[in-house]
């Protein structure tokens, strides 16, 4: 069942849902498009937002666990649900957080030399309750399947008695859903500096205490040895990246808002695992890129690759968009991770239905540039939601090709476990639908730190000063959102 509701904002959503276990936001913005002097025509990105918390069931799975998708691939066969035309895609299912390093899981690949947070691969609940923003239209629904009730009256039931509950909750004027929950600042940090990985200083301009698990030198040099990789025709690309970290300050549901305001992104999202899982962590992030999203059996990926900064000065970042388009080392980049999924999508998709539909598309977002591309296919009868994550996951545009030495590169040269970072956030729907982001401009709170990783791509073009001099522009938003 379902209800519209009425003058809900998703900031207050929020606010009244953070308090409840598993509170899961996934927010998109539309980007502000391409910078040319004629109007482009795009997706509709920035349609949809979805909130939910406080899941029937949940499912947490260790790092190196050889079975990591057996439990949501039985929940989504039990609670299947057909899909309510006219309402947003999500409509209720297993939603949460996918790290990158589920990817021990599906492959042989050593774990990075520290792991000082110890973030599980799989953090996911299931979701009876959303509340679904259609942008466009103006509209928001509260919709309730009813689960874990499979009986049709005890599942209508509590599918009314549960939405009676958050619309009390979110729109009520009684004094629980008028007020919004405390939030409690995590501010000493629970694991010391002396416990942490090597961290170097930063010497940022205002975050004195902003370090990171790489000194300048040692980053340069750890790109020339990615380079070196490729000359010696191990791989053809590597996505490198540095971990910034800073004390904790205040609540995340706070810094998530300062996040959105300073970073709109298509792919936004809040996630705070506390309360399902034994890990206190939250993950905020504005991220710009999807990993996959499923309507209707079609898949479509939207690799990222090519970057420059963003002025907000028309001339200037015209000037900095044709460069963009201009550079074959970016276009080199790009290209050779839109054949990676290609080819991860072939695994799971109908013969013949793999088809690139937007190939290296400038894309502006609030401080960057990026070049975008996109492939779609039609997901076999056979395949299901848990089969396509698998083929395709960790994305390619944060690993590099051929994925798997690339990965191996990666735990041997960076010095850290990355955690959410480059993972996923996103939901895998009751009715086969699914969306998933990758886990790039992403903070995630743990342990009394703010973990701010960048990275980016390495071709055999790559000039190491400027791979480092990029992570930083890429970091620009993310530690505006912590100086406010």
């Amino acid at each position: 069942m379902y209800r519209e509701l009425s003058s809900l904002s998703v900031e207050t959503a929020l606010q009244r849902l953070a308090s409840l276990p598993g509170c899961l936001l996934l927010e998109s913005v539309k980007p502000a498009g391409a910078i040319e002097r004629k109007a482009v025509v795009q997706k509709p990105f920035g349609r949809y937002s979805f909130a939910m918390a406080d899941p029937f069931e949940t499912v947490v799975v260790p790092v190196g666990d050889r079975h990591p998708l057996v439990a949501i691939e039985a929940m989504l066969e039990k609670y299947s649900a057909e899909t309510i035309e006219g309402l947003p895609p999500m409509q209720g299912g297993v939603a949460g957080m996918f790290s990158y390093d589920l990817n021990r899981s599906f492959e042989k690949i050593d774990a990075a030399e520290h792991d000082e947070f110890e973030l599980p691969a799989i953090v996911v609940g299931a979701y009876d309750v959303v509340i679904a923003w259609d942008h466009f239209e103006n509209k928001t629904w509260l919709i309730s399947q009813g689960f874990p009730e499979t009986d049709p009256a005890a599942r209508e039931k509590r599918a009314i008695e549960r939405a009676d509950f958050f619309e009390g909750l979110l729109c009520g004027t009684d004094e629980k859903g008028a007020n919004c929950p405390a939030l409690v600042p995590e501010i000493s940090p629970e694991i010391s500096p002396s416990m942490l990985a090597p961290q170097f200083s930063c010497s940022h301009p205002t975050l004195k205490q902003l370090v990171s698990d790489f000194s300048a030198d040692d980053y340069v040099e750890a790109v020339q040895k990615c380079i070196d990789y490729i000359v010696a025709g191990d791989v053809f690309q590597i996505n490198l990246s540095q971990r910034l970290m800073h004390p904790i300050t205040t609540d995340s549901v706070t810094l998530y808002q300062r996040l959105r305001t300073c970073n709109p992104a298509p792919f936004s999202c809040y996630f705070d695992m506390a309360g399902i899982s034994e890990t206190n962590t939250q993950i905020i992030s504005a991220s710009p890129e999807r990993l996959v999203s499923v309507r209707d059996r079609t898949v479509e990926t939207r690799p990222i690759k090519g970057t420059r900064p963003r002025t907000g000065q028309p001339m200037v970042d015209l000037r900095e968009q044709e460069r963009l388009l201009a550079s074959q080392k970016d276009r080199a980049e790009n290209t050779m991770i839109v054949d990676l999924m290609r080819n991860d999508l072939a695994s799971v998709c109908e013969d013949d239905s793999i088809c690139v539909t937007q190939l290296c598309q400038p894309e502006a977002y609030q401080s960057v540039l990026h070049l975008v591309s996109a492939v779609e296919g039609k997901l076999r009868a056979e395949s299901s939601l848990c089969d396509l994550l698998a083929a395709i996951f960790p994305g390619g545009s944060i690993t590099g090709a051929p994925k798997i030495r690339a990965m191996e590169i990666i735990a041997a040269l960076e010095p850290t476990s990355r955690g959410a970072y480059c993972g996923s956030v996103g939901y895998l729907g009751f009715d086969g639908s699914a969306d998933l982001n990758i886990l790039i401009r992403t903070i995630t709170a743990s342990k009394g730190w703010w973990q701010v990783p960048v990275g980016g791509g390495v071709v055999v073009q790559s000039d190491p000063d400027a791979e480092h001099k990029e992570t930083w522009t890429k970091a620009a938003s993310m530690l505006q959102a912590i100086v406010e």
